[in-house]
């Protein structure tokens, strides 16, 4: 059974009591939280912890994950990893240091991101949209990815697609209060930018989450240079289901008016997602991350468990044992 992500929108804080933790407020009103099946808590109201209580989190393998006011990514305190093998770190700093594999694996993440994205559009297009003339453009951008000699030129092509992507929206979107323009990220300056950063943070930590169950260090990356950043393999993972979770989680909210210019906050010159808009777009992600599909060799496969499959086929790849191919939906 997956265990849960539990979100803290108050402020209040996070305690430990023998071996549970519940989170009480400011006003004494406490609720627990169910331990045995958490797999990560994310906390975006003001919330003190203390080292008790991440002791406990680390003996639980519980991840916590921060968000600031305007709710950006912070920061996660990551538990000591018990899956972790020097055999595997060794291999994954074999393909980051060998030029070659290393840009292997990277134009397999964009190819990846590029077929999710073609198949997002050829699904809006059967419904209505006009996106022949999009389609179009991401196969031709998609067939220069072979081309490409080194990672940067890479994720030129890579940032060229997604712009193209993010200009088709004005075709899927039906609600006029909702416009892309461009993609602008610190701060966002329109509601779509904002739901966009919200959405592509979750899936990062989602993703991050099932990093931690396997052998994979996540601090290796190869489509995102490995540097002074914590963590970049989850980008590159996350690169690939982006389109078919958080965007296809972005249009239907849009779509079906769950959200509106209620949910959201203008500040320091951007705009952003309030709380009670959080608590939406997080429920809807949670239903997506649930939802099941048939995958080959197994059946219904959810795509939270989706992404851990991800991370197997990766291992495999890493180890020699068979070539990697990402996934790419079916709808």
């Amino acid at each position: 059974m997956p265990k849960k992500t539990i979100y803290v929108f108050s402020s209040g804080e996070l305690k430990r009591k023998q071996n549970t933790i519940y989170f009480e407020k400011p006003d004494g009103t406490k609720k627990f939280v169910p331990v045995e099946n958490t797999g990560e808590i994310l906390i975006f109201g003001e919330v003190s912890v203390n080292k008790k209580l991440l002791e406990f989190l680390s003996q639980k393998e519980i991840l916590l994950h921060f968000f600031n006011h305007y709710g950006y990514y912070s920061g996660t305190f990551y538990p000591r990893e018990h899956y972790n093998s020097g055999f595997m770190i060794l291999k994954q700093s074999e393909h980051y240091l060998d030029e070659e594999k290393r840009l292997n694996l990277a134009k397999k993440f964009v190819r990846g991101a590029s077929a999710n994205i073609t198949k997002v559009l050829e699904y809006y297009n059967r419904r209505g949209g006009n996106l022949l003339q999009y389609l179009a453009k991401i196969q031709e951008l998609s067939e220069k990815i072979k081309e490409q000699k080194d990672v940067n030129s890479l994720m030129a092509i890579e940032g060229n697609m997604r712009s193209v992507y993010y200009d088709s929206w004005k075709e899927i979107i039906k609600n006029k209060d909702f416009e892309m323009e461009k993609r602008e990220r610190r701060p966002p300056k329109n509601m779509i930018n904002a739901l966009v950063s919200f959405g592509n943070s979750l899936v990062y930590i989602e993703v991050l989450r099932q990093i931690y169950q396997t052998h994979l260090d996540p601090r290796i990356g190869y489509l995102h240079s490995t540097n002074f950043r914590r963590f970049s393999l989850n980008l590159d993972v996350s690169e690939i289901f982006k389109p078919i979770i958080v965007d296809r989680v972005i249009f239907s909210l849009i779509n079906k008016k769950m959200l509106s210019k209620k949910h959201f906050a203008k500040e320091l010159n951007g705009t952003y997602l309030n709380d009670k808009g959080r608590m939406i777009f997080v429920k809807e992600f949670d239903s997506r991350l649930l939802q099941t599909i048939k995958y080959p060799q197994i059946g219904d496969v959810s795509y939270k468990r989706l992404i851990r499959l991800e991370l197997y086929k990766i291992e495999k790849h890493l180890m020699g044992e068979k070539e990697y191919t990402p996934f790419v939906a079916r709808w």
